[in-house]
């Protein structure tokens, strides 16, 4: 990979320090972007295509990269949480750029008749993105996709957690891109504090709340507007109204996914106070199924590095100090000394003060709170920062409708966890403290996209009647007719 890459279109210089370099891919593309503002759409659409193919072409070395990066991830969690959701995202760009990019017609009132009004969806320009760790390709490619899709050129910041799969996509954006139009950056914080003070179109973060702080503010010096998506503590409410046993299994496979490595992860239940015992047994009978064994299982992933394991096993030890009740899944009762690996600790009677209720966890460790009424569920979400997803478990209506209207949340999955954010057609985003804005669909392609105003009047002019001097006939009668 290293020599395709050399072969490249590059813009670096072995002169150049890493925060020149990435000055001059800023600069480089805003000079690119001036000369030609608004790429056609059959140029947006055959990049997309090309993408497409070199992405599925290459998918075996992506998940290799990926797992190298994490010392082991379930190749098919990649395929599902991010080979899959990219293929949807893609196609449904492919399906929908030209009814996106058509402007719209609007209304003109009578009174400014013969006029037209329309609104043109054009690019905004330049635009950042900053990549996390956890699913590197679909929180790379998803909002890459959304920007090209809008017409704009995309500086990715990737994360320096993931350099084997930083390798690989350079290699593949390459092949698709030159660096004018797309290019790569990677590096820690001189890097990343640098890139949030360019002066972006759109700069697009997804983290935590503490950096999507840092980053607002930095973006706030150059008036560069922000999609943040932040993720914060998702809840689960179980209610009466479900079979235990497949909401235990469902709540399961979302929290083992990667290992619970997801801005999405179920991270606390709220369960009927009678069935919190019913409720462990489900979920570590469900887990057992899908992973009889844990140290060596392909299929369960690792925690990415040291310092998030030792942060998780920070938080599960406050949680024991406190007279938590722990409870580790390990169906095998393996040891995991000596590595990343980590089975999922159900916890009961978890005090709510504690860091493990107050921070977001990013692991499989899942907290049992009990309730007595589905009123004091919602109060006790309502009582925290607006998550950025909620999943409700319950076949009522009634409960349906009573959670999804009385509770703020970016999205909400019934029956189900995790899987609104693979839907390409639903847009995506936090609330509060979990992000603002939203991408994925048609509203990622407005995200990247400003929505110009235009107003069209001809050689006719009926409004001329109403100009100075005032007092006429023609103003009180028109003040009559449109001033009611």
């Amino acid at each position: 990979m290293n020599k395709a890459l050399m072969d490249t279109d590059t813009l670096h210089s072995q002169q150049d320090t890493p925060v020149e370099h990435l000055h001059a891919l800023f600069d480089a593309q805003r000079a690119a972007f001036e000369g030609n503002p608004y790429p056609p759409i059959d140029e947006r659409i055959e990049q997309l295509k090309h993408l497409k193919q070199v992405v599925l072409a290459h998918q075996d070395e992506i998940i290799h990269a990926i797992s190298e990066d994490f010392s082991h991830r379930s190749g098919d969690d990649t395929r599902l949480a991010e080979l899959l959701t990219f293929v949807e995202t893609i196609d449904n760009a492919l399906s929908n750029i030209r009814k996106w990019t058509k402007p719209s017609r609007r209304k003109t009132p009578l009174v400014f008749l013969p006029a037209s009004n329309k609104v043109v969806y054009q690019p905004l320009g330049v635009v950042g993105v900053i990549v996390p760790w956890n699913y590197p390709l679909f929180l790379s490619l998803s909002p890459l996709i959304a920007a090209v899709t809008a017409g704009n050129s995309v500086l990715l910041k990737l994360s320096e957690h993931t350099p084997k799969f930083n390798e690989c996509l350079q290699f593949l954006v390459a092949k698709v891109f030159s660096e004018r139009k797309v290019a790569i950056t990677m590096g820690g914080v001189e890097i990343s504090s640098a890139f949030t003070q360019l002066p972006f179109d759109h700069l697009f973060f997804t983290g935590s709340t503490a950096i999507g702080r840092r980053v607002m503010k930095a973006a706030a010096e150059n008036l560069t507007p922000v999609t943040l998506e932040l993720g914060g503590k998702s809840p689960v409410i179980i209610t009466d109204h479900v079979d235990l046993e497949m909401a235990a299994e469902r709540i399961c496979f979302g929290k083992s996914l990667n290992a619970g490595q997801t801005c999405v992860a179920p991270d606390y239940v709220l369960c009927p106070e009678h069935k919190t015992h019913e409720f462990v047994e489900a979920y570590k009978n469900a887990f057992a199924r899908m992973y009889p064994r844990v140290k060596d299982n392909p299929d369960y992933g690792a925690i990415i590095n040291e310092a998030q394991h030792q942060r998780l096993q920070g938080l599960l030890a406050g949680a024991k100090l406190s007279g938590a009740k722990c409870t580790s899944v390990n169906p095998a009762n393996e040891s995991f000394a000596e590595t990343r690996k980590m089975p999922p600790v159900l916890i009961e009677n978890v005090p709510t003060d504690i860091r493990i209720m107050t921070e977001e966890i990013f692991g499989p460790l899942l907290p049992i709170i009990p309730y007595q009424t589905l009123e004091q569920a919602i109060a006790f979400v309502n009582a925290r920062p607006r998550p950025l997803a909620l999943y409700l478990f319950s076949n009522s209506k009634r409960e349906q409708q009573q959670v999804l209207y009385t509770t703020h949340s970016g999205g909400v999955c019934i029956n189900n966890t995790m899987t609104h954010l693979a839907q390409a057609d639903l847009p995506f985003g936090g609330i509060g403290e979990s992000g603002m804005g939203h991408y994925h669909g048609y509203e990622g392609f407005q995200t990247f996209s400003k929505a110009k105003a235009v107003h069209k009047l001809g050689a006719l002019n009926g409004g001329k009647l109403l100009y100075p001097p005032y007092g006429k006939r023609i103003h009180e009668l028109f003040y009559k007719l449109f001033i009611r």
